[in-house]
């Protein structure tokens, strides 16, 4: 794979990089209009979203950064984005360009004040993995293989810049509007800087993998500290195959049921017994060991999830609450999904649309034990999706709905979900975490 010999890391470079991506998309959508007289609107189309799919990720995988992990994020939203999309932004989970060897040595003498080789006993300065905020590399001491995490240059410190040249973009896809649109805005902003903080990340991963150690069929690496630093992260070189890879290729269904029970009483435990929880679960992060157990990575991004949220959020998860209208309506007025100033009319659309979307996506906990490999419950939830993205009321509508909250807790079940699918996992105990005290 190509490397990367430097990354834009001023405003000025990295404004002038995305001016130049939407150049190339204005372009696209000339040959669009061209295309559309000699070919069906449907080929048309789908030519104009590959071709803008590949610049936009091209110009978002040189910069890195946040830029890099809002596509990362939004391939996750496949029922909103076209499937061209999808594709090229999940190459953002897990197959990035790296940062050059040069780079990288450079890198790492400015994080760390000495060259690798005063640290370790071997290091491989060609990456083993690229993501949005850092790539891997492996190391030796003492006999032991690691893993070392170097963050790219300048992510930090544009964090800000990024979010606030791709919030009109966002403002338009998500129909935002308010004054009070910022919060959302600035609860990615602040994920996103506690992801930069690899002291933080050290942290969480300690006291998470202490809390789960005892969940079957999961294993975590070890983290040194005396190795590490706010950019660099040193941890035990995890062996193994990641999870999406395992997906494609595992034929064993005892295998795959296995790996989900512990996939999701891993989430179940700290949701509901931590109320913290692992908020990134996008197929880069977990990997499947030799042993058959899953291997978690990298937890950056960390939510708290608070009790005001919680209770109200997990009530509306029981099937006779739903079913029950006044209660459902107080519970969206405390998830701030109504509010008091709506019309007659925003009241009656918004308390429809959420009964259709909460009582399809709660349908795993209605039951004792689930199938994860269904294509007709996942189907649906994409012609759900689909329905209301192309729905004029909704337009028309104020779309700045719901606690900033549920940007990281609905990320976490819609990226949970599809991992269960991928994996194929059948008879999943849903309530099985409560065993797990």
């Amino acid at each position: 794979m190509k490397t990367i010999d430097n990354i834009p890391t001023s405003k000025i470079q990295r404004a002038t990089k995305l001016v130049s991506t939407g150049a190339k998309v204005g372009v696209n959508y000339l040959k669009y209009y061209g295309d559309r007289l000699v070919n069906t609107e449907l080929e048309a189309k789908e030519r104009l979203n590959k071709n803008n799919a590949s610049d936009i990720y091209d110009g978002l995988k040189q910069l890195k950064g946040s830029a890099l992990k809002v596509a990362q994020m939004l391939s996750m939203e496949k029922s909103i984005l076209p499937q061209a999309y999808v594709e090229k932004f999940s190459l953002a989970q897990f197959s990035v360009p790296p940062l050059s060897p040069p780079l990288v040595i450079k890198t790492f003498k400015t994080y760390f004040g000495k060259h690798p080789n005063d640290l370790f006993d071997t290091f491989n300065a060609t990456s083993v993995n690229a993501a949005s905020i850092g790539q891997v590399h492996m190391a030796t001491k003492n006999g032991k293989k690691l893993a070392v995490k170097i963050q790219y240059p300048g992510v930090a410190e544009s964090i800000a810049s990024d979010l606030a040249m791709v919030k009109p973009v966002a403002i338009s896809m998500f129909n935002i509007k308010g004054k009070d649109s910022d919060k959302y805005f600035k609860e990615v902003e602040n994920k996103l800087l506690e992801e930069t903080n690899y002291i933080l990340e050290i942290e969480q991963s300690r006291e998470i993998s202490k809390a789960c150690a005892h969940i079957s069929n999961i294993s975590f690496p070890n983290y040194y500290e005396e190795l590490s630093s706010d950019r660099i992260i040193t941890m035990d070189y995890m062996d193994g195959i990641h999870l999406s890879e395992f997906s494609v290729r595992n034929s064993d269904q005892e295998k795959a049921n296995k790996l989900g029970q512990a996939l999701w009483d891993f989430y179940m435990y700290q949701i509901h017994h931590l109320k913290k929880v692992h908020a990134d679960p996008h197929p880069g992060n977990f990997m499947v060991s030799e042993k058959g157990e899953l291997i978690v990575l990298d937890f950056g991004c960390m939510k708290q999830i608070p009790q005001e949220f919680y209770t109200p959020y997990f009530e509306l998860a029981k099937k006779e609450n739903l079913n029950n209208r006044k209660f459902f309506q107080d519970r969206l007025y405390a998830l701030e999904i109504l509010k008091e100033e709506d019309s007659n009319e925003e009241k009656a659309f918004f308390t429809q649309m959420f009964h259709d979307m909460l009582s399809l996506f709660t349908q795993p906990f209605h039951n004792d034990v689930f199938d994860f490999s269904d294509p007709e419950f996942f189907g649906k939830i994409a012609e759900l999706g689909e329905r209301y993205s192309k729905s004029t009321d909704l337009k028309k509508m104020n779309g700045n709905r719901g606690s900033k909250h549920f940007i990281y807790i609905n990320r976490t079940f819609f990226g949970l979900y599809n991992l269960m699918f991928d994996l194929k996992a059948r008879h999943i105990r849903i309530d099985n975490y409560l065993k797990l005290t």
